[in-house]
């Protein structure tokens, strides 16, 4: 036997790899590498990134607030030198996007007309909705839209459907048009015919104080606001009624211009208008027999500029901020009338804040079903859902519950009476803009908790507390029943 059998077979030899398949393996390696990265950045950005159509119009608002404060303090935006502070733009540009009117600065005075034509801007994008507006542009520029901006924009017009976002947006732009152009024109032929304005600034004065009347924000190119023209009813009227206008909201506007027969209209439109007559009427005969006699505001005037007067400011205490009589000087009692017409606010999916009239008609007739013993709602020949029942009491639970924390805290930290803080609180959250001028002298944590309350009360507290609330969780149980005593 040969000792070549016996030797150990040699091993067998690794075949070196070729550079071009070590690389070739780095790269598929690098590539996975990559891809894992790029699906956690993808999770990280879908955690991020709003997704909620309520998260959205929220957001949508905060960066045109913060976008209105950047050029608010540049110094081409302040008239005289210096730029405005951060806080006197942040508190400026919340009050014009949230359509307010509430003020730290004397408007006509502190800004030049740069800083006017941007507050103008925000005006006119935030009456008509951040989310809205972007999406009538992509509208009129891609001539269609995808579902993420129907979905948008259809929870920011309270649209009830998606396909219908198109024609509401295009309508609400054609309604916003006719209405601001027709206002101007008056305005502008006042103010060149009765004041002597150049045609130039007549023109500018007619279209800011129709888009801010329209879009019920209150601002006003005056420093006594409107109070020089209580007895002029060619400025007091049209603006009046293009506050009006835009307080009923688009859909009500839609189904007149659609149907002019009460029979056929909707319950939303029939409580908006009803509402809105009872609450108009009561307005201008509570506060012109409240200040009737007062010197300082209508007691000096003939009659039948009192009962203008009275009407003028019934008006605006629902949605506006314009004011032809000193609000200084009203009695007390006319700012608790006032709190209350400024709470219930006017129509819903509109310019208007407040609670709405809606939501208002709606606890009444609770209110007046249950005191007689009924089990159902009925409002106008149809039966109300449950769901609108608990919405309406959140929203109204919601509202009283910020207003008394916020009333209580600017009690604590300010030297002001608690009629004059629940007054301004009142008015920064139904976005109405009126004041008893305290507004400006308030510290600066005041001036920051008026600024949150106009940004809730434009977004609403159910809006806002959606977008803030962590997803929701489907409950699979339900706890027994059982009925505490109540009264």
């Amino acid at each position: 036997m040969h000792l070549k059998a016996y030797q150990r077979s040699p091993a067998p030899r690794r075949r070196r790899q070729k550079p071009s398949t070590v690389l070739a393996g780095y790269g598929r390696s690098a590539a996975a590498f990559q891809e894992r990265q790029l699906s956690t950045l993808q999770r990280l950005v879908r955690r991020l990134v709003p997704r909620h159509p309520a998260q959205v119009i929220a957001l949508g608002f905060a960066l045109a607030i913060a976008a209105g404060t950047g050029l608010l303090m540049l110094p081409v935006a302040k008239a005289g030198d210096g730029g405005a502070s951060l806080l006197e733009a942040l508190f400026t540009a919340t009050s014009a996007v949230c359509v307010t009117g509430l003020t730290t600065v004397d408007t006509p005075v502190f800004w030049s007309g740069f800083g006017h034509a941007v507050i103008l801007a925000l005006i006119q994008v935030g009456g008509f909705g951040v989310m809205s507006f972007g999406t009538l542009l992509g509208v009129l520029m891609a001539r269609r839209l995808g579902l993420r901006s129907r979905m948008l924009a259809a929870a920011e017009t309270k649209s009830h459907g998606f396909g219908d976002v198109r024609r509401v947006l295009l309508g609400v732009f054609l309604i916003t048009v006719i209405v601001e152009t027709a206002l101007a024109l008056i305005l502008m032929l006042r103010f060149m015919l009765g004041y002597g304005y150049q045609p130039w600034e007549a023109a500018w004065h007619g279209v800011f104080h129709s888009i801010s009347a329209f879009n019920n924000a209150g601002f006003a190119l005056y420093s006594d606001n409107l109070m020089g023209f209580v007895s002029d009813p060619w400025i007091c009227l049209p603006i009046a009624a293009g506050v009006i206008l835009g307080g009923l909201g688009f859909p009500v506007l839609f189904e007149l211009r659609r149907q002019y027969r009460p029979v056929f209209w909707s319950m939303n439109t029939k409580l908006v208008l009803v509402g809105s007559a009872v609450l108009l009427a009561g307005g201008t005969a509570f506060l012109t027999a409240a200040e009737w006699t007062n010197p300082a505001t209508l007691g000096g005037l003939p009659p039948g500029d009192r009962i203008l007067g009275g009407f003028f400011q019934s008006v605006i205490t629902r949605t506006a901020g314009f004011n032809s009589i000193d609000i200084a000087q009203m009695h007390p009692v006319s700012w608790m009338g006032m709190d209350i017409l400024m709470f219930i606010g006017g129509g819903p999916a509109g310019t208007a804040g407040g609670l709405k009239i809606t939501t208002f008609a709606v606890l009444f007739f609770i209110l007046a079903t249950e005191l007689r013993g009924g089990t159902a709602v009925n409002i106008f020949g149809k039966r109300l859902s449950r769901a609108v029942h608990r919405q309406a009491i959140t929203v109204v639970l919601l509202a009283i519950a910020l207003i008394v924390v916020s009333t209580m805290f600017l009690m604590l930290i300010t030297d002001f009476g608690q009629e004059r803080i629940l007054f301004e609180v009142v008015s920064a959250f139904a976005t109405v803009g009126l004041s008893t001028g305290i507004t400006a002298g308030m510290p600066p944590a005041g001036q920051v908790v008026l600024i949150l309350l106009m940004f809730i009360g434009r977004l609403g507290p159910v809006t806002l507390g959606t977008a803030l609330a962590v997803r929701g969780r489907p409950i699979m149980y339900e706890y027994p029943k059982e009925r505490p005593l109540i009264g």
